[in-house]
């Protein structure tokens, strides 16, 4: 999240003021149409009730850091995703908590005992996401030079970091912090994680074409609904509820959604007359 706050600009902020119709239709359909979508296809899923709260733990958590990547990277709104982002981040302080016990009550009833505390949870995500990035914005603020030195590298340290978190939980066992994913797992999941992400998307797009809204603000949309913030999710299934069942569909919808992602904003792209290759490629071929 500091990483992402270095990438925030005040302009940024006032982007959400000058186009607000933008900004509000792809913060509706992702604080609220996921987590439809999510309920939706968990009732129908012939999955155990916990990888169902682990779904929607998962909806709750929109796009961070990797889904402005995304955006960049597919020639999407940009200054829209950043934004998306930055508020996000405090409103996930109390929708969160909301969703997820929703989800706790249809799926496991009074079958468990576990809940999340609305003020804990809050506080936690608080200290995690909005007081780094707002650290981030501040360095960059008032010290732009320093940012852009570091912007680069501190996008490697976060994709280390975020390896070194999908390693653990992939490979570690249950004791050292890993989710314990079998083979067995992914057969189960991974039918019931392509389908919410390919929705997802899908939702992302269209609703804000149904609203009129430029392709690249749809492109946006699609990045920000489909690519989720899998850190977040790891925190309040694991930190949070402690429960690594939980953990284990937001691990699987990550293998894949970076990469249906990017297949479904190339195509997109080629549909709509857009140059179909990565951004960064633009700046090798100068």
């Amino acid at each position: 999240m500091f990483g992402v706050g270095l990438s925030l600009t005040l302009s940024d902020f006032i982007s959400i003021i000058r186009h607000p119709r933008a900004f509000f239709t792809a913060l509706s359909a992702q604080m609220l149409g996921l987590p439809l979508i999510a309920f939706a296809i968990s009732l129908v899923a012939p999955i155990p009730a916990v990888l169902k709260v682990g779904f929607i733990i998962l909806a709750a958590s929109p796009g961070g850091a990797t889904s402005g990547f995304l955006t960049y990277l597919w020639r999407g709104n940009v200054a829209l995703s950043l934004s998306l982002t930055a508020v996000n981040s405090f409103l996930t302080l109390f929708s969160i908590p909301i969703v997820v016990n929703i989800g706790l009550r249809v799926f496991l009833g009074r079958e468990t005992d576990l809940h999340l505390p609305f003020w804990e949870t809050v506080s936690q995500i608080f200290f995690i996401t909005i007081i780094p990035a707002s650290i981030g914005l501040m360095v960059r603020q008032h010290f732009p030079v320093f940012a852009n030195k570091i912007n680069k590298p501190a996008k490697y340290v976060m994709l280390l970091l975020l390896g070194m978190v999908f390693a653990i939980k992939m490979f570690a066992g249950e004791s050292h912090g890993g989710a314990g994913l079998k083979w067995a797992d992914l057969l189960v999941i991974t039918p019931v994680a392509l389908v919410q992400n390919a929705a997802c998307l899908f939702f992302g797009y269209y609703f804000m074409k149904f609203m009129m809204l430029p392709h690249a603000s749809r492109i946006t949309a699609a990045m920000e609904s489909g690519v989720q913030n899998t850190t977040l999710a790891f925190l309040i299934a694991n930190n949070m509820l402690s429960n690594q069942a939980m953990v284990k569909p937001a691990l699987v919808y990550s293998l894949y959604s970076f990469w249906t992602a990017c297949f479904f904003a190339y195509q997109a792209n080629k549909r709509n007359g857009i140059r179909s290759t990565p951004a960064v490629m633009d700046e090798d071929e100068q």
